[in-house]
């Protein structure tokens, strides 16, 4: 995958919406890409999270941990998937583990490199925070009605 075909990916997040080509080439440009064997575990439950991961090939299985020594499976994330976002802002730990169902590859955006986008490019971090907040009144909004519908 190019770097042209990693900026389209890039465009597709809802984390980046509204940024222009130009900032998503240094995004991509600066991200670290790793490649995954089937069966490689890409983070664990409970580690402390520095970096978002975006899935550009392949399958990564999502799991949970049960109190009995099981896992449960969560979900999948494939080509176009973000895995802790949040963690390019702030401090954060990961809530599930990804496990590469099949050989893959991921994008590493650090923490350091966003906040380095956000400091030379005022423009990204007003788009960011619109972005966030958007985000931040959808879940509120879907949390509200969930708990309406459980008061029924």
């Amino acid at each position: 995958m190019g770097l042209r075909e990693d900026i389209a990916l890039l465009k597709g997040l809802s984390i980046f919406d509204g940024l222009s080509d130009d900032y998503l080439r240094l995004l991509a440009f600066g991200a670290e890409r790793r490649r995954l064997e089937a069966g490689h575990v890409l983070f664990r439950e409970g580690a402390s999270a520095d970096c978002a991961f975006v899935v550009l090939s392949g399958r990564l299985k999502l799991t949970r941990d049960l109190p009995a020594g099981k896992d449960r499976d969560i979900g999948e994330a494939g080509p176009g998937s973000i895995l802790t976002e949040i963690a390019m802002i702030s401090e954060a730990s990961r809530h599930f583990t990804a496990t590469a169902e099949t050989e893959s590859e991921v994008m590493r955006i650090s923490r350091v490199l966003f906040h380095r986008m956000l400091q030379e490019y005022p423009e990204v971090a007003v788009a960011t925070e619109r972005r966030l907040r958007e985000n931040f009144t959808r879940l509120t909004g879907a949390l509200a009605a969930a708990t309406t519908r459980q008061d029924h």
